[in-house]
């Protein structure tokens, strides 16, 4: 089991992987924290940095169906009855390439009952003056067709000022709301007149958002870009990523059970389909043998 961690460093950016999970442990800037980290010998607490595939967010119930047949994913989030964040956060990756600015981890989705699918995944981060990049690759190494998606899991840093303080400016026009117990998904709304309307940069305040957001302003270059910014300090922390992840989960990490990390960053996950895409086939990746599927993301300090 690979329990190492790796660190790579370019750009004035400093990051730690680990072996297990593809997890981002750690990322500063000129030692600013950009994201909130966690302990060398802590376990990965709330997902943060964990790496989510081959599904993003929840799985009602655990249950799907694809190609005409119904399988059974277990429940690890039992108090809302979901199949949460995918396969591969708790699972090894094997070192590829390590360098001093760059790193390449891989792992094979093997076939279950639950997932009979047989996926290869590559995940590769480097460091330079842009920030830091995950590009990652997904290849159907099985016989048969595979339902696939992606996305990270990082809790951005807008400064040492609290949440509520953070300006967040989101380039989303609609929201998919979601049940107030087990925050399944309900109906795509328009976010205009709503407390998730972003697309003007504004503080965050007191709105709680557990939420995926759709129908992105890409800029004249094609990226999305959410931004989160300590307005007390001037610094911030950005997001930025194309149109092959067209929605994003943002998450201001209200956890009433575990009060010591409650809103101590924004969860800002870049994602190729929402939740229950599995069942409602939106925007779903569909991977036949042999095809491949690429995405990736950018943190970056502002």
């Amino acid at each position: 089991m690979n329990h190492r961690e790796y660190r790579i460093e370019g750009g004035g950016y400093t990051a730690v992987v680990l072996g297990f999970g593809a997890t981002v442990r750690e990322l500063t800037y000129e030692g600013r924290p950009l994201v909130v980290g966690f302990g060398s010998d802590e376990e990965m607490p709330n997902f943060r940095g964990a790496f989510v595939a081959p599904w993003p967010n929840r799985i009602a119930d655990g249950r799907y169906t694809f190609d005409g047949e119904d399988y059974q994913l277990a429940v690890n989030e039992p108090e809302r009855g979901a199949a949460l964040h995918g396969l591969v956060f708790g699972i090894p990756w094997t070192l590829v390439k390590h360098t001093p600015s760059t790193l390449k981890l891989a792992c094979t989705i093997e076939p279950t009952a639950a997932y009979p699918f047989k996926l290869s995944l590559q995940a590769r981060f480097s460091l330079d003056g842009q920030g830091f990049r995950t590009d990652v690759a997904a290849s159907n190494i099985g016989p048969r067709r595979a339902p696939y998606g992606v996305c990270p899991h990082p809790y951005l840093v807008g400064g040492p000022s609290p949440l509520d303080e953070w300006v967040l400016e989101l380039p989303a026009s609609t929201v998919l709301t979601v049940t107030p117990d087990r925050l399944l998904p309900v109906a795509k709304e328009s976010v205009a007149g709503t407390p998730f309307d972003f697309r003007s940069a504004r503080a965050i305040g007191d709105v709680q958002i557990d939420h995926a957001f759709t129908n992105l302003t890409l800029d004249r270059d094609g990226r999305a870009i959410v931004r989160v910014i300590d307005p007390a300090v001037g610094t911030g922390t950005a997001m930025v990523w194309d149109a092959s992840c067209p929605w994003v989960q943002i998450h201001t990490a209200d956890l009433p059970r575990r009060p010591e990390s409650t809103r101590l960053g924004l969860a800002v996950e870049p994602m190729t389909c929402p939740p229950e895409a599995f069942n409602t086939g939106e925007d779903l990746v569909i991977l036949e043998p042999g095809e491949s599927h690429s995405t990736g993301w950018t943190i970056a300090a502002l």
